[in-house]
C-alpha cells in the first residue's frame, strides 16, 4: 500500500521509519496543513503537501493515510485530523510493530500506532486513532475506545474502560475493572483505583484529583 503521512515532527519521523523498515507499506510523501508547511517542501527524502489540497496528487482511491500525531489538545487535535482525512474519502491504515504482542481475539481499529513491546491480551477491544508506545501491557477483556494515547509501560488491568480522549502517562497503573472517563489526564507513575471523572488529571500513587480540568493543560 503507498501512503502518504500527515506531520513533519518526530511522530512522522518514527512511522516513517517503522513502516519503511517493518512493513510492505511504500511512504511516498508527508502532508501538513499549509500554514506548517516548509519552506524547502521535503521531509526525509519526500515531497511535502498541503494536506487542504493533497487528494489532487495523491487520489484516496490510490493512496491511504496514515495520521500518528501526539496528545496535543488532549489528542483532539489528532481527532480533527482523522476526522478532516476520513471526509477527504481516503483510507487510514495502522501500524501494529512486529514486536508487539498481540493474541487472538483482540480487535483494532484503524490510525492506530502500536509500537514494539506492547502486550495485548485476548478479548481486547482497541478503537480508532489510538497510540500506545513501547511497553505497555493492555489487560484482557478491556476496552480503549478513540482518540486515546498511551506513553510507555503503562499497566491496564483486565476488565477496564478507557474512554476516548484519555491520557496514559509513563508507569501508570489502573486496577482491574476501572473506568477512565472521557478526557482523564493520568499523570507519571499514578496509580488510580477506581473510576475517574470526566476531562480531570490525576497524579500520585494513590492517585488524586486535581483541581485543576485537563481541559486547562498547556502540551
Amino acid at each position: 500500500m503507498k501512503v502518504v503521512i500527515f506531520g513533519i515532527a518526530d511522530f512522522a519521523s518514527l512511522a516513517h521509519h517503522y513502516l519503511k523498515t517493518d512493513t510492505d507499506h511504500e511512504v511516498v510523501a508527508f502532508t501538513v496543513t499549509s500554514d506548517y508547511l516548509p519552506a524547502e517542501q521535503s521531509f526525509e527524502g519526500r515531497p511535502v503537501l498541503p494536506f487542504e489540497t493533497i487528494e489532487r496528487t495523491y487520489s484516496p482511491t490510490d493512496f491511504a493515510l496514515f495520521a500518528p500525531m501526539s496528545h496535543r489538545s488532549m489528542n483532539r487535535l489528532r481527532q480533527q485530523t482523522y476526522d478532516a482525512a476520513k471526509a477527504k474519502g481516503y483510507s487510514l491504515i495502522s501500524y501494529i510493530s512486529s514486536r508487539a504482542m498481540v493474541l487472538s481475539n483482540a480487535s483494532v481499529g484503524d490510525n492506530c500506532f502500536i509500537l514494539e513491546g506492547n502486550v495485548i491480551q485476548p478479548y481486547v477491544t482497541i478503537g480508532n486513532n489510538v497510540v500506545l508506545w513501547s511497553g505497555n501491557h493492555i489487560g484482557h477483556h478491556s476496552v480503549i475506545h478513540d482518540h486515546v494515547l498511551f506513553t510507555s509501560h503503562v499497566v491496564l488491568s483486565g476488565h477496564c474502560v478507557v474512554e476516548p480522549y484519555a491520557f496514559m502517562g509513563v508507569n501508570s497503573t489502573v486496577r482491574d475493572g476501572v473506568r477512565i472517563a472521557e478526557g482523564t489526564f493520568v499523570g507519571m507513575a499514578a496509580a488510580i483505583q477506581g473510576d475517574t471523572d470526566p476531562w480531570s488529571v490525576y497524579h500520585g500513587s494513590p492517585a488524586r484529583k486535581s483541581r485543576v480540568p485537563s481541559t486547562a493543560l498547556r502540551f
